[in-house]
């Protein structure tokens, strides 16, 4: 089910959200989590059932290695020792995600390395797989560790399935989490927390349906139609997919997050105005919180501590290794490896400028910052190597360059490369096109986040209209468009 459709918005979340704080007040708590964790089975098998059974299966087994791993003591025991039945644990993880998301890939490439003809599965990536695995297996480090505090089954449950993040984060840690399920202050309907919910949920939706939608056009014909693009067909495609993907994600975890609140539940924050970055450390700090987060803790500082001394050039390549398994867990493609190499090669050099001292300007290192993070996402959005070639050719004027017939006028223009006619059809854009980035840009450059429209927020009159005038443009943009799109992180 689809946070921009009518039936999650009209129906499923009302009818949720009725029920489970009816059973909060005849204090029914037990009843009010179960009918939240039913619900949350409900929404993520309106998209397929068959793999309802997959999610609980996931669930009970990390559920039981998490309990062993607590009862088997610092050493376990001599038939089933702690640290066997952790890499077991985290084995049965991997192999499971690595078997829906990767095995045709494996599979196509033993075909090219081997000169076999493997016939490849053609497996359906289970909605979610990648967030609720590796939620779990930082369940299961941490209860190794001995941090792991809480032991509730339906809390557990309710921490994986919890469907506001379930199908594409935020990421969520079991310690801050599963206690927020039996706070007292949680089991009341608080009217501040559903408007401050409502607006955030909105603000995520208008991105989504208004900004990210309309982006999609004029991305997905440049990188997935069009056979060749000119130099400004080539960067309005590659920025359409920038945009796109930012206030498509960030228009989720703001969704998310709202939803959150509606109940009383304080999800993580995912994005802080990533866009405003001035160099790509501060980046990650800003764009997708809790996965940086993930990668620091889980696998940044193991990789550190397998080396035998920790020095400033260890830490550089576990900060380059960790991206790239980061960008092979997006997907199975040699792109994403390539994306995720080119981010840990980006912190390193950041890394190595600032331990020298080097200085730049903010406005500069914004520039080449942003700049970075739009060629790197050609990889990110490219379904194969002729596609990224097709955009970087373009944005490097192999294909030249074209201007609307105004400019013909001038003749300092003429030759150079440059001729004159439709210089957007490629991506089937306009001067529409150049309003939307403009617009993009100014409110990820200039405007407030949802980050601080939470910390201001009051319910007043005011915000309340605002509200009421966010849901009628939501709607009437969903209803005119005349379909529901899926969000970009699903196939992550």
């Amino acid at each position: 089910m689809l946070f921009n459709s009518f039936e999650y918005i009209l129906l499923f979340l009302p009818i949720t959200l009725l029920v489970y704080f009816v059973l909060l007040r005849q204090h029914l708590t037990v009843a009010a989590k179960l009918w939240l964790f039913l619900a949350s089975l409900f929404f993520y098998s309106w998209w397929n059932v068959k793999y309802t059974p997959l999610i609980l299966g996931s669930i009970l087994f990390n559920y039981t290695i998490g309990g062993m791993l607590e009862n088997n003591g610092a050493a376990g025991n001599r038939f089933f020792p702690k640290r066997w039945i952790f890499v077991f644990g985290i084995a049965a993880n991997v192999i499971l995600l690595c078997y829906f998301k990767y095995m045709d890939f494996f599979i196509a490439n033993v075909n090219v390395l081997g000169g076999i003809r493997l016939p490849l599965l053609h497996i359906v990536l289970p909605l979610g797989i990648s967030f609720f695995t590796i939620t779990q297996i930082a369940f299961l480090v941490d209860a190794y560790e001995g941090l792991v505090e809480e032991r509730n089954l339906l809390n557990y449950a309710l921490f994986v399935t919890f469907f506001p993040h379930l199908l594409a984060g935020p990421i969520l840690h079991h310690s801050e989490m599963m206690p927020q399920f039996d706070r007292l202050r949680s089991k009341v309907l608080n009217w501040k927390n559903l408007h401050l919910g409502l607006v955030l949920f909105f603000i995520g939706l208008l991105k989504k349906v208004v900004l990210a939608d309309q982006f999609a056009l004029w991305a997905n014909t440049g990188f997935d139609s069009a056979q060749s693009l000119n130099f400004f067909e080539a960067w309005l495609a590659s920025l359409s997919y920038t945009f796109q993907l930012y206030f498509d994600f960030s228009g989720y975890s703001d969704m998310a997050v709202g939803v959150g609140w509606m109940f009383n539940i304080r999800l993580p924050v995912n994005f802080n105005s990533p866009y405003k970055a001035t160099s790509i450390i501060d980046f990650w700090k800003r764009w997708h919180i809790t996965l940086t987060n993930f990668v620091t803790i889980y696998l940044y500082t193991p990789l550190l501590r397998s080396f035998s001394r920790i020095t400033f050039t260890a830490s550089m390549i576990a900060i380059f290794s960790a991206m790239l398994i980061s960008g092979f867990w997006h997907g199975s493609g040699w792109t994403y490896v390539v994306w995720g190499g080119m981010h840990g090669a980006a912190l390193v050099v950041n890394h190595v400028w600032r331990k020298k001292k080097l200085k730049m300007s903010p406005i500069l290192g914004w520039m080449l910052t942003i700049g970075f993070i739009n060629i790197s996402f050609v990889f990110f959005r490219a379904k194969n190597w002729e596609a990224s070639l097709k955009i970087l050719k373009g944005m490097a004027t192999i294909n030249g360059v074209v201007l609307p017939h105004l400019f013909s006028r001038f003749a300092l223009l003429q030759g150079h490369k440059i001729s004159f006619g439709p210089w957007l059809n490629g991506i089937q854009g306009n001067y529409v096109t150049l309003s939307y980035l403009l617009l993009a840009l100014f409110i990820v450059a200039v405007g407030k986040n949802s980050v601080q429209i939470a910390e201001n927020f009051k319910p007043t009159q005011r915000n309340l209209a605002i509200l009421i005038v966010m849901i009628n443009v939501a709607c009437w943009t969903i209803l005119s468009n005349n379909r529901v799109s899926e969000f970009l992180y699903f196939q992550f």
